[in-house]
């Protein structure tokens, strides 16, 4: 149902700004105030991987010194095919935080960084939820359920919880915009989508402008009478506009870690 081996080619960024050798450093350095990047993959006109510029390699260099110059030549690079944990396992080995993803011409294909490796095990907890989901309503109801991955209108999702809290919705949003957030978790019944879990999710995805969140899709049967369905009736919840967002109060858990810490 779900890959058990993740691959870099499942989360490496494949649009990556890249350098050529003849380029000046003062361009590299332009390019890194421009886009907040501190380093960029060097490639020749075939696009083949040469070396890699970081902003430690421009210190104290001369403006008009050619890429080639002050590049770092002998890297670590990564394949699409290599199981992720293998690319952790060197990164964290190196101290690199980046490493070109190139195929077997050498060519650049893209690059793995240590918030795709994060992003891979925030991704990974979800699969063991829904299983457990699957199975409970399969022996509830005594029916099969569908599970598959795709991607739901925030609009036409209708929670199933009244309450979220500020400073954890504060948390998602900063997930979203940086592709850290893991799958939502849905369960479509005809055609209804009942949200179970990533309430904080979709209403970050409404505040910042998103009109889809990646899912795990639970797909029952138009007969089965859902127990969240009753709930909803009653709470009389239509959309992720009927959540009231608690602003004051910290989320359980932040105030429990804190109490821990004293």
């Amino acid at each position: 149902m779900f890959p058990v081996k993740q691959k870099v080619a499942d989360y490496m960024t494949r649009n990556v700004i890249t350098l050529r050798p003849d380029n000046t450093v003062e361009e590299a350095i332009d390019i890194i105030e421009k886009t907040g990047h501190d380093g960029f993959p060097v490639v020749d006109e075939n696009g083949k991987l040469v070396g890699y510029i970081s902003s430690m390699d421009l210190l104290r260099k001369d403006l008009n010194a050619r890429i080639k110059d002050v590049m770092t030549r002998s890297l670590y690079v990564a394949r699409e095919y290599m199981d992720l944990k293998d690319v952790a396992r060197v990164m964290f080995r190196t101290g690199h935080s980046k490493l070109p993803v190139v195929d077997d011409k050498g060519r650049i294909k893209g690059i793995i960084t240590n918030t795709d490796i994060i992003r891979s095990q925030i991704e990974r907890a979800d699969p063991t939820k829904v299983s457990k989901l699957k199975e409970t309503i399969e022996k509830v109801h005594g029916t099969k359920v569908r599970v598959y991955n795709g991607d739901v209108e925030v609009d036409r999702l209708i929670p199933t919880q009244t309450k979220i809290y500020a400073d954890e919705l504060r948390g998602r949003i900063y997930e979203l915009r940086r592709g850290l957030a893991e799958p939502v978790v849905v369960i479509k019944k005809g055609g209804k989508l009942f949200l179970v879990d990533g309430h904080h999710r979709a209403v970050a995805a409404k505040k910042i402008g998103m009109e889809k969140l990646d899912a795990y899709i639970l797909e029952v049967p138009e007969n089965v009478e859902l127990g969240m369905e009753k709930l909803v009736r009653k709470k009389k919840i239509k959309s992720i506009r009927d959540i009231e967002i608690i602003e004051d109060v910290p989320h359980p858990l932040v105030e429990i870690t804190f109490k821990n810490s004293k």
